[in-house]
């Protein structure tokens, strides 16, 4: 199902496919929620995975930060570890730890347990898509998922980890194993992206929030091709592809190979310089070739947020000078999620200064 036409002439969906914009878009990831006193409201006393199965709940937490900030596209509120709970992982968010499960995955027979994803299994996640496309009128919705990597630390590690040494070591010490839960991961992530874009969502994005931890050329071998697969089997469906992973810097020409249309940045590293190194493909013969300019998303530092808007707009006016000069489209967002402790007030004086600093001239 392509975007609506109606939202051809979106700036998001103008600037992820690099076609000229009457003004720089911008969207922040968890937008939706964390920082809202309105989120926490209706969210009192439901588990977040609950949260994550009422469409009603989804609706409303999704549409919030749209009343209150000029933003160019909605973010579906969910959670990357959705559908594994959704196919009988013993997944569970705790607050203040994150993802944790009981059973870390160790072995083949664990990773069979992990069957491909129905979206009978996911009734809700299209139910709400579909409402919130009928509320958002002329604005896109972001559908996204998590990637294979991300996805894989959390199973095997059993929870966050700060350095992913369980994860790494199965990736070297067991390749079958790897590639077998990685490839299951990769199945799960396209079925849970397709329910989003056959609902109406007009493009998606792949978090690999922990990806940054691997080498180049780990990530060629062991991962790059599983991520490819997810990007290649959306293709078909006409919607801006996003790539996104934190401490990617090192990474950035693999995750532009991997075949999104818009590859995000975090805050480590300047726009021009990501947007180089994403259009300097290297191959596993160390020779370098270029590739067609995509479209660049980023990357204000988060931490910025916090500290007061003498700090914010000055940072936020450097990132747009440098994003002028980018050979792609360029979505201004941060570097990654907003911060619990943001002042709603500062994302929407920053949302504005974006707007008016690269509007075009009447």
């Amino acid at each position: 199902m392509p975007p609506q036409s109606s939202l051809q002439g979106s700036p998001f969906l103008r600037a992820c496919r690099g076609e000229p914009v009457p003004y720089t878009p911008v969207w922040f990831m968890r937008q939706a929620g964390r920082s809202l006193p309105e989120y926490h409201s209706v969210r009192a006393g439901i588990p977040m995975l609950e949260s994550c199965t009422r469409p009603e709940l989804i609706t409303e937490i999704t549409l919030q930060p749209l009343r209150r900030y000029d933003v160019d596209a909605a973010i579906l509120f969910s959670d990357i570890v959705v559908p594994l709970r959704a196919i009988g992982v013993d997944v569970d968010i705790k607050p203040g730890v994150g993802p944790v499960l009981e059973r870390p995955v160790r072995t083949l027979a664990d990773v069979e347990r992990l069957r491909v994803l129905d979206p009978t299994d996911v009734p809700y996640l299209s139910e709400a898509v579909k409402s919130l496309v009928g509320e958002l009128g002329g604005k896109p919705l972001i559908g996204f998922a998590g990637a294979p990597f991300t996805l894989a630390s959390y199973l095997i590690e059993g929870g966050p980890s700060k350095n992913h040494d369980k994860t790494r070591a199965l990736m070297y010490g067991d390749p079958e194993l790897w590639h077998a839960l990685m490839s299951r991961l990769a199945s799960i992530a396209i079925a849970f992206l397709q329910v989003q874009v056959e609902a109406g969502a007009s493009a998606v994005q792949l978090f690999d929030s922990w990806v940054g931890v691997v080498s180049p050329e780990d990530y060629r071998h062991a991962i790059l091709p599983h991520t490819s697969r997810i990007f290649a089997a959306l293709a078909a469906f006409d919607v801006p592809r996003i790539h996104f992973g934190v401490g990617t810097g090192e990474l950035l020409g693999l995750l532009g190979e991997a075949g999104a249309d818009v590859v995000g940045v975090d805050w480590r590293i300047p726009l021009a310089e990501a947007a180089r190194r994403i259009s300097a493909h290297v191959g596993p013969d160390g020779k370098q070739t270029a590739a067609r300019p995509k479209a660049v998303q980023g990357n204000l530092d988060p931490s910025a947020l916090l500290a007061g808007w003498d700090v914010v707009e000055p940072r936020t006016r450097d990132i747009l000078s440098r994003a002028r000069a980018l050979p792609g489209g360029h979505v201004f967002n941060l570097g990654h999620g907003v911060p619990p402790e943001t002042d709603p007030d500062v994302l929407a004086r920053l949302t504005d200064l974006v707007h008016q600093v690269t509007a075009a001239p009447a």
